[in-house]
């Protein structure tokens, strides 16, 4: 069947008003904690890693210390983020190749961003929206691929994918507050089971795409 062309600018509008001041939930402080902390949000809750990144960055402040930490005592600090030695030995290579490749500074650009261990675009678009105000593409997390699908903006089976229908359709000055807008949404109003319609700013204009159960 096909999807209706799905109402942007109300969306966009409906979105602005609801969550005008929003920005992303992970606590840090510069580009390097920030490419850390979405590094362990991977399969993690923000509220889980922003416990666990104080003592993190407190006994590794620097790039170098991260590149030079010995893994156990990495994993260690990490471990209830989940997927914890993958995690530390990312972070470790990410961090040797900052300072090998960009002297030690968190990059500004996707394609080096990319280079990263670890690090794939929903990474690097965090980075580059929020700490460099670089709007590079769209955020795909679990919550704006949920409910990009529930607004009919998308049919898309994957984040690279959904994030290319998104960036046909969102302004490019949209990009990153959009992102920060809709990951809030999903958590407050737009369930993945039990979505509450009756209190939605989007409600008059949203498709319901795949909604059973509302409240």
């Amino acid at each position: 069947m096909k999807l209706s062309k799905p109402p942007v600018a109300k969306i966009l509008k409906g979105l602005q008003q609801e969550y005008p001041d929003v920005t992303c939930e992970l606590n840090h402080q510069g580009a390097l904690q920030l490419l850390i902390a979405t590094m362990l949000s991977a399969q993690c809750t923000d509220v889980r890693v922003n416990i666990v990144t104080p003592a993190l960055f407190e006994k590794y402040p620097t790039v170098a210390d991260l590149a030079n930490a010995r893994l156990p005592d990495l994993e260690e600090l990490i471990r209830s983020t989940g997927f914890f030695r993958n995690k530390a030995k990312n972070i470790k290579a990410a961090c040797q190749r900052l300072l090998a490749d960009f002297k030690g500074s968190v990059p500004r650009t996707m394609t080096d961003l990319l280079t990263l261990p670890g690090v794939a675009r929903k990474t690097a678009n965090v980075v580059l929206g929020t700490a460099y105000g670089i709007p590079s593409g769209i955020v795909v997390d679990t919550h704006v691929f949920r409910l990009s699908h529930r607004l009919g903006l998308t049919r898309a089976k994957t984040p690279e994918k959904v994030e290319q229908d998104l960036m046909k359709k969102i302004p490019h000055e949209e990009w990153i507050q959009f992102s920060h807008r809709l990951i809030h949404h999903g958590r407050k109003v737009c369930f993945a089971r039990r979505p509450q319609c009756a209190r939605c700013a989007l409600e008059a204009v949203c498709p319901k795409v795949g909604v059973t159960k509302v409240e």
